[in-house]
């Protein structure tokens, strides 16, 4: 980004892996943000992410579906229109409960991913 006054737009097939799902990952440093996205649709029951960490929080927002997170010790089933904050430095996971897909948006607070993997 040349000026931090620049606007930045991103298209879709810039970011979403497939739009039509709205499924795909943003990283915000290079477009002057502190943030980075990642649109979900995970169409199974069972899917979703390895349990892991970031060094930063990170906000879930769920669009469509159920959830089963795991945030630390405790589990918690969350469903359409539900916010959960996953503290920085927290392990956390996801799985979709089903019977259909289930759609969130995860906002990093961060420029770019950090993740730590521990499954």
């Amino acid at each position: 980004m040349d000026s931090p006054n620049m606007i930045s737009i991103t298209e879709p097939g810039d970011w979403l892996a497939d739009p039509k799902r709205f499924h795909g990952e943003w990283q915000g440093e290079t477009r002057g943000a502190g943030i980075c996205v990642i649109a979900n649709r995970i169409e199974g029951p069972g899917g979703g992410p390895k349990l892991h960490t970031h060094p930063y929080a990170e906000v879930f927002v769920i669009r469509e579906g159920r959830a089963l997170f795991t945030l630390g010790e405790a589990k918690i089933e969350a469903g359409t229109g539900q916010i959960l904050v996953a503290p920085a430095g927290m392990a956390h996971k996801f799985e979709n409960l089903g019977p259909g897909p289930l759609e969130s948006i995860d906002i990093h607070e961060n420029g770019t991913f950090v993740t730590e993997w521990l499954e």
